[in-house]
C-alpha cells in the first residue's frame, strides 16, 4: 500500500479520499490537546466565548509531549487514548475538526459525527512517542499554559506517520482487522 502525502488544514476533498487502513504522511499545523483542555474547550462554548484557535479544517492531536531534551524541538509526543475525548469530539467536529489523531477506538457518537460533517481519525502508534517527535519542526503552547504538558500547542509537523483509522464512509481499521481473522 502506498504512503498518501496529506498537509493541513484538511479539507472534504482530502478527507472524502482516504480510506481507513490509508497509511498517511502528514505535514504542516497540529495542535496537541488532551481532556482537560477539551473540557475547557466546551465550557468556553457554552459560555458563548471562542475557542483560543479556529478549530475549522485542523487537527489535534491527543498528545501530552514531554519536555524537550537540550538541542530538541519537543520530548516524546505519542498518542494518548482517544476514547477520553469522545465527550466532546462531536460538537468540535460540528464546528469544523477535521481531523484528530490518538490511539484506541472511537464511540458510536464520534464515527456518526465524522461521517455527518466529513472528518478524520487517524492513529499513531502507542509506546512510540520518541520517534514521533522526530517529524516535530516546532512547538508552541497557545492556551492553558498552567495544564503544563496537556496545554494547548501548535506543532508543526513533516511527514508525521499515521494511519487513517475512522473514514467518513463509516470503516472502522480494528474492525476490518478482526474481520479478517474470524471464521465463517
Amino acid at each position: 500500500m502506498e504512503l498518501k502525502r496529506v498537509t493541513t488544514p484538511l479539507t472534504d476533498d482530502v478527507i472524502e479520499a482516504l480510506r481507513a487502513g490509508d497509511k498517511v504522511l502528514l505535514s504542516g499545523v497540529i495542535y496537541t490537546a488532551r481532556d482537560t483542555a477539551h473540557k475547557r474547550f466546551i465550557d468556553a462554548l457554552d459560555a458563548g466565548e471562542d475557542l483560543p484557535i479556529d478549530i475549522r479544517g485542523q487537527v489535534i492531536y491527543y498528545c501530552g509531549p514531554s519536555p524537550a531534551s537540550p538541542g530538541r524541538v519537543i520530548g516524546a509526543a505519542g498518542p494518548t487514548t482517544s476514547y477520553r475525548m469522545d465527550a466532546y469530539a462531536p460538537r468540535l467536529i460540528s464546528l469544523g475538526l477535521k481531523g484528530m489523531i490518538g490511539k484506541g477506538r472511537r464511540s458510536a457518537a464520534v464515527k456518526e459525527a465524522m461521517k455527518t460533517y466529513k472528518a478524520i481519525y487517524f492513529g499513531a502508534t502507542g509506546g512510540a512517542g520518541a520517534l514521533l517527535s522526530r517529524p516535530v519542526l516546532s512547538y508552541d503552547i497557545i492556551a492553558y499554559e498552567e495544564l503544563g504538558p496537556e496545554a494547548l500547542a501548535r506543532l508543526t509537523v513533516r511527514d508525521l506517520p499515521l494511519f487513517v483509522i475512522n473514514d467518513v464512509l463509516g470503516n472502522d481499521l480494528y474492525e476490518m482487522g478482526v474481520a479478517q481473522y474470524k471464521r465463517p
